[in-house]
């Protein structure tokens, strides 16, 4: 999350109120899409931990 979290701070300096919803809704957007990236690693690795007897 920090990763993601890092390039998205401090881009909301425009001064008009409707391009802050803009930019806000399109980091709204891309931030599932972002997070779903590291997903399938995470699914390998307990799926790996369940096999292995390591988790329940």
């Amino acid at each position: 999350m920090v990763r993601i979290k890092k390039p998205l701070i401090g881009t909301l300096s425009l001064k008009k109120h409707t391009t802050q919803i803009s930019k806000t809704d399109a980091m709204i957007k891309v931030l599932p899409k972002l997070t779903g990236l590291g997903m399938p690693n995470m699914k390998a690795i307990i799926q790996l931990l369940v096999m292995l007897k390591l988790v329940t």
